[in-house]
């Protein structure tokens, strides 16, 4: 609130608006209604507004604002106190117009400004920092301003300079509460008592709840949720109606894969009119729950929805138990429980789960020992490897075990990233055009910054070149130190040592010179990309022409060079697509057999491309790389019936009875048109595994599905004669 425009509007008793916040915050809570009641009273329209929002009335809070505007339409603070009301309650969108339109009347309104810097910082956007640098520029005294400027630089893991913006705030006003609880924030993430700072807080406001909580948001954000739930309900117990906090403890417990609590804390919240989007999606999410089958076991719960459990568990399950005992083995230690994988085919339904949290990955996200993901159905089809991702998301489930949850993001992320090619070749991403450009550009960050990349991004797609920066600087590590390095660092940043002082003590070397060092390595492996990126965009968009066109000859031509220009290109409207094409027009297929399993080996997974392949090698005389390819694909896209069917089929010819088990049973899962026959498949399956029992089972439910089918007849008294044989 900005005192001295509050301060001038004076009441007939002697009071004024800011006389209201001043009791409020130093936790005078009754004596601080009366005075908002008191203001609500006046004829003033502004001053109504103020005093039904004091009162939590925020429709007549509204009306009275809007009717102050129509009133004064030249009161620039009229627009950015209603701005503000807009922003406290969750309407960002209207809070900006609002403070857009105060700089439009005053293009020197500090107000404004900071109120615009509340708006991104809600949503990590890199303009707050413009916005509040702005505000304090033109107002230095500005107290608001730079506790928030504190704020956005300690979740930039700035420590040092959220300390200092901390105490600038307290230089221009002893009573900055936020301030103080910056500097608690700092005590805590350095695990060293924060008791002093919080003593100063209950000087000013025993009953500050905000201050814990905000402590709560930065524990968070380093991904310390357990300790981040402690400091919500530290602020729920200093203060009760914080209904924001019951909200942020509900989410977090629902992130640590709990149910029966959040729902009571994200209830009590919407029931006491805190309704943000968080609030509302995650109980609606809470209400889907109903439709999820859960299977546990010693050492993982999976959280599938009904639809698709049948599908995806066996799959899901192996890739999740191999990752355990691979991460067992390679960093030699155990988890102290289960891990929890919840998988959401609707994918706005795992957006819930990440509200609120920056730089994530739009796949997959970790929360201790829970994880999160998408579903391979809540994706097109070929957009995202969900093995992969899967595989990324427990390294995080490990190494945030093993260092206390003490590790800076871009090391987890790297690592995680790292370990997807780690699992096989072809998983995980390549070097998108976007990640060329930045590297062309220099705009890769030094290792020591490198978090600032995956909180507040400066560019579009900063997080998915931080992804790849950290991953190739793992590799680099693994490279030219061995493995057994990546794990000293793992070590190292469990003791709480920084990024810079881990380079130094592991890898012998500054900062500075690591950068540069790995920057040489970079540049030896993709520099020829980076340089041939502009001829490569020119020449793909003629080899698009020219496939169009059908002139194939060329396309095979120009395909090659293409290719050449920039090899990890695999993405959509890539060459090798478009090389295997032109080779099956002119009848050959060894050579487009070739040139899609290069694509493959290079991570390209588009569905289609992969299917036509394992044609290919069938075709070619090669079920048994058939078989292969078509199971790589079920680690891209299981939601394929012909896909399960054809694999059974080769695997059934292989005697790979279990394997041939496993695709029968998910094309039974996606509900097939022909029952009869698919039943009649699992039951061969079984037969020939030895399996009689759950034979007769499925050779009997083919019949019931087609009475007259022939070879479930024939399969039927095979089974009886065999029965009669014992």
């Amino acid at each position: 609130m900005c005192a001295a425009f509050l301060a001038g509007a004076t009441l007939a008793w002697g009071a004024a608006p800011d006389d209201c916040l001043a009791l409020r915050k130093h936790g005078h809570q009754a004596e601080a209604r009366k005075c908002y009641e008191s203001l609500s009273n006046l004829r003033d329209p502004y001053l109504r507004a103020e005093g039904y929002w004091g009162m939590e009335m925020y429709e007549e809070a509204n009306n009275q604002f809007r009717l102050a505007v129509a009133q004064s339409p030249a009161n620039a603070m009229y627009r950015v106190r209603w701005g503000r009301l807009f922003h406290e309650r969750f309407n960002n969108t209207d809070a900006a117009t609002l403070f857009q339109e105060a700089l439009e009347k005053d293009p020197k309104n500090a107000q404004a400004y900071y109120g615009l810097a509340l708006v991104s910082a809600d949503g990590f956007d890199n303009k707050a920092i413009e916005y509040v640098n702005k505000a304090m520029e033109l107002d230095p005294k500005l107290a608001d301003a730079h506790e928030l400027l504190a704020n956005l630089q300690l979740e930039d893991s700035d420590e040092a300079k959220a300390f200092a913006e901390a105490d600038e705030a307290l230089k221009i006003s002893t009573e900055s509460l936020d301030a103080m609880a910056i500097h608690a924030a700092i005590e805590i993430l350095a695990d060293r008592s924060p008791d002093a700072w919080f003593a100063k807080i209950s000087q000013v406001n025993p009953n500050y709840g905000e201050g814990y909580a905000l402590v709560a948001h930065h524990l968070v954000l380093n991904r310390r949720y357990e300790d981040g739930i402690a400091y919500y309900r530290k602020a729920i117990e200093a203060d009760p109606r914080l209904w924001s906090a019951h909200s942020e403890l509900g989410i977090n417990l629902m992130r640590m894969g709990q149910e029966d609590e959040p729902r009571k804390q994200l209830e009590l919240s919407y029931d006491n009119g805190f309704r943000n989007e968080e609030t509302v999606n995650s109980l609606r999410l809470l209400d889907s729950y109903k439709n999820y089958v859960t299977f546990k076991d010693d050492t993982t719960i999976l959280k599938l929805h009904k639809k698709e459990a049948d599908l995806l568990r066996p799959y899901f399950e192996s890739v999740l138990k191999q990752a355990i005992a691979d991460y067992e083995t390679k960093y030699k230690m155990k988890l102290p429980g289960p891990v929890q994988v919840e998988v959401y085919p609707n994918h706005e339904d795992f957006a819930v789960r990440t509200m609120g949290m920056p730089g994530l990955g739009a796949l997959g996200v970790t929360f201790g020992e829970v994880v999160a993901m998408d579903s391979p159905s809540g994706r097109p089809p070929g957009e995202f490897h969900w093995a992969s991702t899967l595989r990324h998301e427990m390294s995080h489930v490990f190494i945030l075990t093993a260092t206390n949850f003490r590790v800076p993001r871009w090391f987890t992320e790297g690592l995680a990233v790292h370990e997807e090619t780690e699992a096989s070749p072809e998983w995980g991403d390549r070097m998108t055009p976007d990640i060329v450009v930045a590297i062309r550009e220099n705009k890769l960050l030094p290792v020591a910054d490198l978090d600032r990349g995956f909180i507040r991004p400066e560019y579009p797609n900063q997080v998915l070149v931080s992804y790849y920066q950290a991953g190739r600087i793992c590799d680099y590590i693994k490279e030219r130190w061995g493995a057994d390095k990546l794990l000293d660092m793992v070590h190292s940043f469990a003791m709480k040592t920084t990024t810079p002082d881990v380079i130094r003590q592991d890898l012998g070397m500054s900062p500075e010179e690591f950068d540069k060092q790995f920057m040489d390595w970079l540049n030896k492996d993709v520099g020829k990309t980076v340089a041939n990126f502009d001829s490569w965009r020119t020449s793909i968009k003629d080899l698009v022409e020219q496939a169009k066109n059908k002139n194939y000859d060329i396309v095979l031509k120009e395909g090659e060079i293409v290719r050449s220009l920039y090899p990890d290109y695999v993405y959509p409207a890539n060459a090798y697509e478009f090389m295997a094409q032109a080779d099956l027009a002119k009848g050959d297929k060894p050579a487009a057999a070739a040139i899609l399993t290069a694509y493959e080996k290079l991570g390209g997974h588009n569905p289609p491309a992969l299917k036509q392949l394992a044609s290919l090698e069938e075709e070619l005389g090669k079920p048994v790389d058939a078989a292969a390819t078509l199971d790589r694909l079920n680690y891209v896209y299981p939601v394929d019936e012909e896909l399960h069917h054809k694999l059974g089929d080769l695997w059934f010819d292989q005697k790979n009875y279990s394997g041939a088990i496993r695709e029968y049973n998910a094309v039974i899962a996606l509900q097939p048109l022909d029952k009869a026959a698919a039943q009649y498949n699992l039951a061969r399956a079984y037969f020939a595994a030895g399996q009689k029992d759950k034979a007769e089972d499925h050779v009997v439910s083919s019949l019931e599905a087609a009475p007259s089918y022939r070879p479930a007849q024939k399969l039927l008294l095979q089974l009886q004669d065999s029965n009669e044989g014992k």
